[in-house]
């Protein structure tokens, strides 16, 4: 019974992936149909309901849209040209500077935004043009913002870490937040690497070095932007406000920012709203939906089978982590992050507890696994974003990608198993 359980759950959900049927309503017609082999109809139809009513029913999540609304106005709001101007002055000179300013604009507008979509989209389209004007290879360009991007959802504030938080069973969102930083700049680090090698082997046009006046002004330009960060993570920390206050706080600091800077207009913030309400509907029925699933699971006691499956194959923890791994990085090829989070949280967490590892490392190691899956086909949305701004395609692009996915896989492994990359920042904040 346990495996046909577990066979119409992953059949009927590809299935309907298959034939076009949005991600969120086939997560809820698979744990539906899987629910029906052991429930009346009735009874299943009303469990999957309350699951999802339940599954909202979270202070937490609240965070989400307000961080949500905050980078919608923060996209809308001139952040993306300060942070360009900023990154530009400091590395502008080394080789591959445009590729570089591509790297660490993308991380921090990501982070700021706490939008991988945004930020691909934002600075895509100022230094897109920039860097073909220049003489990089439209491709190479397209690459290199498809896969920073993705590095400003490790790095807070992330929603996808509250969602962590939430299928975990309340792992602290502030020590997630403090986890984030390092693995984010590692693997941001080997991006700059193979891309600043990339640059030089195609001998790539280098910038002329900026003065300490221009360093100077670019930092004042950009620092209130930077001052968000300040102000969100420190709170939280510092224990003068929840994550969900802090998003609230978050909407107003980026509304004034954006008026000050006069890129905001009262005629535009029904459009921001708009734009921000259907994303979070989207965000929402996911998380919804998954946790219908993550309870349909646990139910039919799959999480538990696969645990054993997995210890019973070998109890060596880097042959089990690099298993997950695997999975994971599979899983992101075909699913959003979101719902891979809701729904493999509570799968693999026992698994990774009984072999020693801290439930704040395995959430840093899983959004890093999911974040590569954005950068890829079929489902990888940031890709789809990157290659629509730069007027390319897939198969154009996939070269350049090539070296870029290599250098996040290996930080992901020293990520992986070098655990105080990842703990060694809570810990010095007492997590």
């Amino acid at each position: 019974m346990e495996a046909l359980t577990v066979f119409i759950l992953v059949i009927s959900f590809f299935l309907l992936i298959g034939i076009g049927t949005p991600v969120a309503w086939s997560i809820a017609i698979s744990s539906l149909l899987t629910l029906l082999i052991n429930l009346p109809s009735l009874a299943a139809l009303t469990t999957i309901a309350q699951r999802m009513a339940t599954g909202l029913d979270s202070f937490t999540l609240l965070a989400i849209p307000f961080f949500i609304l905050s980078g919608q106005l923060m996209t809308h709001g001139g952040i993306a040209e300060r942070l360009i101007r900023f990154a530009k002055s400091l590395i502008g000179t080394l080789p591959g500077g445009l590729a570089l300013i591509n790297i660490i604009s993308a991380m921090m507008m990501g982070a700021i935004a706490g939008s991988a979509m945004a930020s691909a989209s934002a600075i895509g389209g100022i230094l897109g043009p920039e860097m073909e004007k220049e003489g990089y290879d439209k491709e190479y360009g397209a690459a290199v913002n498809i896969t920073s991007s993705t590095m400003g959802l490790v790095i807070p504030p992330s929603n996808i870490l509250i969602v962590y938080s939430l299928a975990s069973g309340g792992v602290s969102i502030a020590a997630l937040f403090l986890a984030g930083y390092l693995p984010g700049m590692l693997t941001c680090f080997f991006l700059m690497l193979v891309a600043s090698i990339w640059a030089k082997r195609k001998g790539y046009p280098i910038s002329q070095r900026s003065s300490i006046k221009e360093i100077f002004s670019s930092l004042i330009s950009a620092l209130p932007s930077l001052f968000l960060l300040f102000i969100v993570i420190g709170g939280i920390v510092a224990g003068f406000f929840t994550a969900t206050e802090a998003s609230a706080i978050a909407v107003l600091y980026t509304l004034i920012l954006g008026v000050i800077y006069n890129q905001i207009k009262f005629k535009n913030l029904s459009k921001i709203f708009l734009d921000s309400s259907k994303t979070s509907a989207i965000v929402l029925l996911l998380i919804a939906c998954s946790m219908s699933m993550s309870w349909v699971m646990s139910y039919e006691n799959i999480p538990q089978n696969l645990s054993d499956f997995l210890v019973g194959i070998s109890d060596n923890k880097i042959i089990i982590l690099l298993m997950i791994n695997l999975i994971l990085l599979f899983v992101g090829i075909f699913m959003d992050m979101t719902p891979a989070v809701l729904i493999f949280t509570p799968i693999f967490l026992p698994v990774v507890k009984s072999i020693g590892i801290d439930p704040i490392q395995f959430g840093i190691i899983m959004v890093v696994n999911l974040c590569i899956g954005l950068c890829t086909p079929p489902v990888g949305s940031v890709l789809f974003v990157g290659i629509g701004v730069a007027k390319t395609s897939i198969e154009k692009v996939i070269k350049p990608l090539l070296p870029l996915f290599i250098a996040m896989i290996l930080a992901l492994g020293l990520i992986t198993y070098f655990p105080q990359i990842t703990l060694w920042l809570p810990e010095k904040f007492g997590f």
